[in-house]
């Protein structure tokens, strides 16, 4: 029977080496009676302006962590799947982009987030290394419960409406990692989004009129009009293409899983924490 285990920072701080090693062998010998362990990482410093300024911690949490995790793991004989992010990319690409294509991230997130994914790739050679993109749930902070607040203190929202990519639904894209941990295909590299990609203004406009209120109240701007203090990549939809190769069931177009999403979850979407 599988049996599975949420572990918080208190209890497994990837920064102390030494710790992470002791509870994967720790989780590792009950598992092994099971068929073997199976850790996903989801932790990550996901304060993309912020690393600006501290690339050092951002460093230690998306690389030296998964570094630490993935020497555990390959040590104590577990899988580890490494959730990583489109911003390895540029963003200067005009077609989705592939498993294969060369990352060349513009900001500190980034390249602390690529450094992780080497790691995991060098120190664990049996790993997943999986990038998705602009995720939301039903818990924490997100952009669809920003635009929520916004459009119920405002007239008028203004959003960026140059930058392209796929919204993914945290519950769909927990259930891929699922189709991946069972299926176990060739290990490496893996792009799991929402299928289809939008703008930050169309994902906007989707989630106002889902509100009931008129999507016309989004205004598109550019991105040199909302100047941040980390670049984003303009363009950073992610293929789906070594998903569906290995077998795997590619996400439902964002559209559908965000309807299913607010017609589910409308009360928790709708409160900006």
């Amino acid at each position: 029977m599988l049996a599975w285990a949420g572990l918080t920072r208190s209890e497994l701080d990837l920064s102390d080496a030494a710790r992470v090693r002791a509870v994967i062998a720790d989780q590792a010998r009950p598992a092994r009676v099971q068929g073997g362990l199976v850790v996903i990482n989801t932790a990550a410093w996901t304060n993309v302006d912020g690393a600006e300024s501290d690339e050092e911690g951002a460093y230690a949490v998306n690389a030296a962590g998964p570094a630490h995790l993935a020497a555990a793991c390959a040590q104590a004989g577990a899988v580890l799947v490494h959730i990583s992010t489109d911003y390895v990319f540029d963003g200067a690409a005009s077609k989705p982009y592939e498993t294969t294509d060369p990352p060349g991230p513009r900001c500190a997130y980034g390249r602390t987030k690529l450094a992780g994914e080497e790691a995991v790739l060098e120190l664990c050679p049996g790993s997943y290394v999986v990038r998705t993109a602009w995720v939301y749930g039903r818990t924490g902070g997100n952009f669809v419960k920003t635009i929520a607040r916004l459009a119920r203190e405002r007239d008028q929202l203004t959003v960026v409406a140059d930058q392209h990519g796929s919204p993914t639904w945290s519950a769909d894209l927990a259930a891929g990692l699922l189709d991946l941990v069972t299926a176990q295909p060739t290990p490496g590299l893996y792009h799991c989004t929402g299928g289809g990609e939008t703008t930050w203004f169309g994902f906007a406009r989707a989630i106002v009129g889902a509100l009931g209120q008129d999507p016309a109240k989004v205004v598109p701007i550019t991105t040199a009009e909302f100047p941040r203090p980390a670049a984003r990549p303009a363009y950073s939809v992610l293929s789906q293409r070594s998903w569906q190769d290995a077998g795997l069931r590619p996400l439902r177009p964002w559209e559908d899983a965000f309807a299913a999403a607010f017609a589910e979850f409308g009360a928790e979407l709708r409160a900006d924490l």
